[in-house]
């Protein structure tokens, strides 16, 4: 059996020693495998006799089931997807480990369940009390005393996202009313169609002190050293803007008999990002420039043809690396991420919602490009912490492509913000 690094024993032991816990970590601190070892060792002692995880699919059925054999070969640990009868059965079976993923929570919630421990692998998803998957197993979360939640993005996309996870750990935290919550810690400003929330001066500090006694944050010194450096290289490039700056100016676009209407700021401001991209849907897709693939070709013969991750965010994208690419391989091909960490695998896409959790990629290579990148800072440092974690042996190179004066820049500036927000956070946890 494998042994823990020791900032991985001080998280299992403070998870072993409170009911309720959080365990904040960045991506590739080992998560995974400090959580086996403290869920092995209090079922051990009697304090839990059978295990909920709730995780992503693509977690479930990819890292759990690989990971616990190294960590604590004694747990019977079976896997809660694919139909409703099969789910039923590993419910009721035997395994004293049970993995489910979120998308089935409300399914669960309708079951008659077994367990006084829940493990919240990335926690964040049940950052919304108001959806109906956490409203569903909120009802039924009560019997189960331990509870644990696992995240590397806390605060990625705001203060306010803290109060639901707060919420499905320990309602002592932060209170039973997000109403409540915000009211204290925010300013209201209120629009036509909606309410904003701002953060009143103080807010980020106080809350993180309220529920510090239940949080443990990964210190960086703890393990900095034992990754290689991750590089961030932005790649400017250029294009023609008239078809951009029209959208920009009226909304709308044609190309012949096609027209592109943008309804409102906020349409248009994925027609423009699409733009960035060099197209643009109609709905079918119109190609306006092949400036990024065309910078995608040099860095791809800059780089000798080294291992490469290609992330995407719109089909179309997909398509147009499938088209140049033949060689190209994607998470639905068979097998695809034991061929890329063997090695044997060029060039690889990802979707940041895809392959954003879970997914080990650190052995395959160590080069990573943004076609287009995501609003949402979770979703960067996760797709970033594939390649970027526990394991990599080599620098990691990420190269950002983005269109000169457009949305691109705009999505960077607002990756970084939310950045300082979510380093702010973890300074004031620790």
């Amino acid at each position: 059996m494998l042994s823990l690094r020791p900032y991985q024993n001080d998280a299992a032991t403070f998870i072993y020693e409170r009911d309720r816990s959080m365990i904040l970590a960045p991506v590739g601190a080992g998560k995974t495998a400090l959580t086996l070892t403290a869920m092995r060792e209090l079922l051990r002692d009697e304090h839990v006799t059978r295990w909920l995880v709730i995780a992503p699919k693509r977690v479930c059925t990819d890292v759990w089931p690989q990971e616990a054999p190294k960590w604590a070969p004694e747990l019977i640990l079976d896997v809660c997807v694919g139909t409703p009868k099969k789910r039923l059965d590993v419910l009721h079976g035997s395994a004293n480990v049970v993995v489910i993923n979120y998308d089935n929570l409300q399914w669960l919630a309708e079951q008659k369940l077994n367990f006084d421990g829940v493990i919240f692998d990335e926690l964040t998803k049940l950052k919304n009390p108001s959806g109906a998957r956490f409203k569903a197993f909120l009802k039924v979360v009560e019997p189960m005393r331990i509870r644990i939640g696992l995240t590397g993005s806390f605060t990625s996309n705001g203060l306010e996202d803290v109060f639901g996870q707060c919420k499905i750990i320990d309602q002592t935290l932060l209170g039973r009313s997000k109403g409540a919550f915000l009211q204290q810690y925010f300013s209201r400003n209120a629009f036509v169609d909606y309410d904003e929330w701002t953060p009143l001066p103080g807010a980020l500090a106080a809350v993180m002190q309220r529920i510090k006694p239940a949080t443990f944050v990964l210190e960086p010194g703890d393990y900095k050293d034992k990754l290689p450096p991750c590089n961030f290289v932005p790649v400017p490039v250029t294009m023609d803007m008239t078809a951009y700056e029209t959208m920009k100016r009226d909304f709308v676009l044609q190309f012949g008999a096609e027209v592109v209407a943008a309804v409102n700021a906020a349409v248009v401001t994925g027609k423009l990002q699409q733009l960035a991209g060099g197209f643009v849907y109609t709905p079918s897709p119109v190609w306006v420039s092949s400036h990024k693939f065309d910078a995608l070709d040099d860095l791809l013969a800059e780089n000798q043809q080294a291992n490469t991750l290609v992330v995407y965010n719109f089909k179309e994208e997909l398509s147009e690396l499938k088209r140049r690419y033949k060689h190209l391989v994607t998470l639905d091909d068979e097998r695809a991420v034991e061929r890329w960490n063997s090695g044997t695998v060029r060039l690889m896409a990802l979707h940041p919602r895809s392959a954003g959790h879970g997914i080990n990629l650190q052995h395959g290579g160590c080069h990573m490009v943004f076609l287009s990148l995501p609003w949402s800072l979770e979703l960067f440092e996760q797709t970033v912490g594939r390649l970027h974690r526990s394991g990599q042996r080599r620098a990691v190179w990420v190269y950002l492509l983005t269109t000169r004066n457009t949305v691109d820049e705009t999505i960077w500036r607002a990756l970084h913000d939310k950045e300082s927000v979510s380093k702010i956070a973890m300074e004031a946890l620790k």
